[in-house]
């Protein structure tokens, strides 16, 4: 089985994967994350691969289409080319490998709808609802880090407005959103538990829609402008959450996981 990579190196592979993604998104990054060696990663350190990379896609603001990578890989068939992907409302969609966009929400996105596909296994769908919940989580956080620097540096009546209770309860509850929904994603099994897989993706896309709530009130005007990066975050995150499920749908799933099981398991150790 192979090593983990000691603390250095992962360190290393972060900052490389990071100006990696501040220099190219889409097919060119797709190209790119092949050349660092991504499909090795994921074969190799699925475990360290897939929440590093896609909480990175989620802080740069980069996208490529490796979802499709993650899912074909746990359900078994080879990775690199595109799959059918359940998104919202009982509809089906496909990440294409090239650039030409077509979502109506995120326009940066390749995303076509199609008719229903193939169902997914548990294993695709654990794996890649887990890698989804790591890119809203990143999303998360980079919101988070827009708004706390916009309460930094504005001044109102004399006083930077990051001083003011509303703002720092609305950042407080952020970050907590976003600290409880990475600490589901840690606990949940990245290769098998459905129900755990399930839980983090709603929790993550929870925290990503209360940093958009949040956020945008704290930035106010500034926060609905094109020139502003925040919009970007909030379409990205609003895409992301309705790919495998949205987390309004995925509480209601696992309600009706836990009523058929009639109890509650264990999902941590605490």
């Amino acid at each position: 089985m192979p090593e983990t990579p000691d603390p250095e190196s992962l360190h290393m592979l972060a900052d490389s994967l990071r100006t990696t993604m501040s220099a190219a998104s889409g097919a060119k990054l797709d190209a790119a994350l092949s050349e660092l060696g991504w499909l090795d990663m994921l074969d190799e350190i699925p475990d360290v691969a897939i929440p590093l990379v896609f909480r990175l896609l989620g802080e740069t603001g980069a996208h490529a289409p490796v979802l499709n990578d993650v899912v074909l890989r746990a359900g078994g068939r080879p990775p690199g080319l595109t799959t059918p992907l359940p998104f919202t409302a009982g509809s089906w969609v496909t990440w294409e490998r090239g650039d030409g966009p077509t979502s109506a929400i995120d326009g940066e996105l390749p995303i076509h709808p199609v008719r229903e596909g193939d169902p997914l296994s548990p294993a695709a769908l654990a794996a890649g609802r887990q890698a989804l919940g790591w890119w809203l989580v990143g999303a998360s956080r980079a919101m988070l880090a827009l708004a706390r620097q916009h309460a930094l540096d504005r001044v109102q009546f004399g006083r930077h407005i990051g001083s003011f209770q509303a703002i720092r309860h609305r950042l407080a509850e952020t970050l907590v959103a976003i600290e409880g929904a990475e600490a589901t994603l840690e606990a949940a099994d990245t290769e098998a538990d459905e129900l755990a897989s399930l839980l983090a993706k709603a929790a993550a896309g929870q925290a990503a829609l209360t940093a958009a709530r949040h956020c945008q009130q704290v930035l106010g005007g500034i926060g609905f402008t094109a020139e502003h990066q925040l919009h970007r975050h909030i379409k990205r995150s609003l895409i992301l959450d309705g790919l495998l499920g949205s987390a309004r749908e995925l509480i209601a799933e696992a309600g009706v996981t836990l009523r058929a099981k009639g109890y509650a398991p264990r999902l941590a150790q605490l």
